[in-house]
């Protein structure tokens, strides 16, 4: 039977992963190998300066004290008795758009198992709302799982989908959406004095790109982007190529 990892960076009992176990379990068997606690923003760090405990905490379910990207490895290395099929990493309560798949431990735990040769997916539903409910988000995980299992995806590719809140049931194939969004930074001082840095986004300009993952969530459109894992900037290659003499003449000296 098909064999489906799941794990995200919300913690092993969010409310996301449980939904998408719940939905992919009628298509596939399930392990479970996701944060014990959250690590939004982690990325596709990795955990170097400290032991990785691994706990156990259902049938094929472990919580790991580390990062996404240290789950899949931990999952792949050690707690799996072979390679899963596919892997997927969410739901993510909030949205993954832009700049910010950069940063996110959904995509960068789907960008390990990318890194492994697996097909994978990051799926995130576009709230910031506590109360919000899964079901459309994992329905359209297990649609695009089946996809998946069905056509395949290209070697080291990674899908990330993003769902908005108010989804109006189209599906959009999109691009990654260049920055829109400025860094703010809120300052306080804490009890003892010290002071402390509060990071947040603001969105800065009113249009995006028609084809880009924004555009469609704002249109209420799940956005779908592929993703490739070599950001090799193939022009650059091409026009910086007459560097590389008089630097290996400097170099040399």
């Amino acid at each position: 039977m098909t064999h489906i990892l799941l794990t995200n960076d919300d913690g092993y009992q969010a409310a996301g992963l449980l939904a998408l176990a719940e939905a992919l379990g009628e298509i596939a068997t399930i392990s479970i190998v996701a944060p014990l606690l959250e690590q939004s923003g982690a990325a596709q760090s990795l955990t170097l300066r400290r032991p990785i405990v691994c706990h156990a905490v259902g049938e094929r379910q472990w919580a790991i004290d580390g990062t996404p990207a240290d789950c899949v490895i931990v999952a792949l290395h050690k707690l799996l008795p072979e390679k899963p099929d596919m892997v997927i990493a969410g739901i993510n309560h909030g949205a993954n758009l832009g700049e910010n798949i950069y940063y996110s431990g959904t995509v960068g735990a789907a960008r390990e198992a990318a890194l492994h040769h697996i097909p994978a997916v990051a799926i995130s539903l576009c709230s910031k709302n506590p109360k919000i409910k899964f079901e459309d988000s994992a329905g359209i995980a297990r649609a695009t799982a089946e996809m998946i299992l069905r056509h395949g995806l290209p070697d080291q590719v990674l899908l990330s989908i993003n769902v908005p809140e108010k989804w109006d049931g189209a599906v959009r194939l999109t691009r990654q959406s260049k920055k829109i969004t400025r860094t703010q930074f809120v300052e306080g001082k804490d009890p003892r004095g010290r002071d402390y840095f509060w990071l947040s986004e603001q969105r800065i300009d009113k249009d995006v790109a028609p084809d880009s993952d924004y555009s469609a969530i704002f249109s209420g459109a799940v956005s779908v982007t592929p993703l490739h894992l070599d950001p090799t900037h193939t022009e650059s290659l091409e026009q910086l190529a007459h560097w590389a003499e008089p630097l290996s003449e400097v170099f040399s000296r």
